[in-house]
């Protein structure tokens, strides 16, 4: 049995142990009851204080995380700014330059136009009257014959471009041919600068077999060799089609020498290429004459040189030997002297001898053991 006091009137009664077991656990049921709702309340709340105290501290964080993210996006715009402007400014410059470059480039264009302006223009009508010229040798230059045609030509600017040139058919056939014309220029000292032997052909002239450029190319040469004339030209229409003969002037010297093949269009230009070389020959045959006269002068000069040298080193050998004797002749007197220096030395003593006796000589001395002579002196001293 056990006694239980009631806490508001203080009675005391007993109940068995079951009661008394079942009272407690209701009681403890009870109190863990309310412990546990003050607990949970106290959870609740404190939860409550520290999710609002962790709000406030996110809220706080996120704050400075976003101020150190703004101040991180200014850093950023500060450092590409930064970054940019001496590459905008550089950008710029570049642009300027280049606007610049532009500017000045179109301007030289136009100073460049302006100032051919005229010859281009020249140029255009030079083409047109080649083009036109072309047309008129593919119809048969319009009646005038190809060698009819260069010879107009030549006359139309020989006072102007070559006063003293010759342009005459070729009439001499001695040798079994003959080419079509002949170009000959000399200086106004009659010196010939160039030679030129011309063969002309036209496809319109030859029969219904067709003929190439280098069909005439071993006679043009012959013919120039006959009449001594330095170049050889073939002026022809002949494969008309042929690109290799249409670009103007074809080189063919390595067929045969100093031979060219052209259009007719291109007469005067071949002549006037030929010449300005030929010009440019005669004044380095000039300077190679002046140098040839300057290496005489000088073969000249060290001829005259080596004659000096010549004469010189005989001379002096002439001269180097009558030394060497007036060298001998020398020593030998040196030793002439010095024997006659040796006999005066000698002599000199033989004197110093001699007068070292006669200074010893007395009367004593030489009347000692002659009584004769000795009376005599003494007969002398009494007196």
């Amino acid at each position: 049995m056990s006694e239980i006091k009631c806490p508001k009137c203080g009675t005391t009664f007993k109940v068995d142990d079951a009661s008394y077991v079942d009272i407690l656990n209701q009681v403890r049921g009870a109190e863990f009851e309310s412990e546990l709702h003050a607990r949970l309340k106290e959870a609740q709340t404190q939860a409550q204080s520290e999710k609002a105290l962790g709000e406030a501290k996110l809220e706080a964080e996120i704050g400075r995380l976003k101020e150190q993210l703004a101040n991180a996006e200014t850093a950023k715009k500060l450092a590409i700014a930064e970054a940019r402007a001496p590459i905008e400014k550089e950008r710029d410059q570049l642009a300027n330059e280049l606007k610049n470059k532009a500017t000045e480039a179109k301007l030289r264009e136009a100073a460049i136009t302006e100032k051919y302006k005229g010859a281009i223009e020249l140029k255009d009508e030079e083409i047109e009257r080649l083009k036109d010229m072309k047309a008129k040798l593919s119809t048969k230059m319009v009646g005038e014959s190809l060698e009819q045609h260069c010879l107009s030509e030549f006359n139309r600017i020989r006072m102007t471009a070559f006063p003293n040139a010759y342009f005459e058919k070729d009439n001499d056939a001695r040798s079994g041919s003959k080419g079509d014309f002949i170009f000959r220029e000399s200086d106004e000292q009659g010196n010939e600068i160039l030679s030129i032997m011309f063969e002309m052909k036209n496809e319109n002239e030859t029969t219904a077999t067709k003929h190439k450029n280098e069909d005439f190319f071993k006679e043009l040469d012959k013919d120039r060799r006959e009449k001594k004339c330095e170049y050889a030209v073939l002026v022809s229409l002949l494969e008309a089609e042929d690109d290799y003969y249409n670009t103007g002037i074809v080189d063919v010297s390595y067929r045969y020498e100093k031979m060219y093949v052209i259009r007719p269009q291109f007469f005067v230009q071949i002549i006037t290429l030929l010449r300005n070389a030929a010009m440019n020959a005669m004044k380095y045959k000039a300077e190679l004459a002046v140098m040839r006269e300057q290496n005489l002068d000088i073969t000249h000069f060290e001829e005259n040189i080596e004659a000096f040298k010549t004469a010189f080193a005989r001379n002096y050998d002439l001269a180097s030997r009558k030394f060497q004797t007036a060298i001998e002749e020398i020593d030998k007197t040196i030793a002439h002297l010095q024997r006659t220096k040796e006999a005066l030395l000698s002599s000199e003593n033989n004197l110093r001898l001699a007068n070292d006796k006669a200074n010893d000589l007395t009367v004593k001395k030489l009347t000692r053991g002659n009584p004769t002579m000795r009376a005599k002196f003494d007969e002398l001293e009494g007196k």
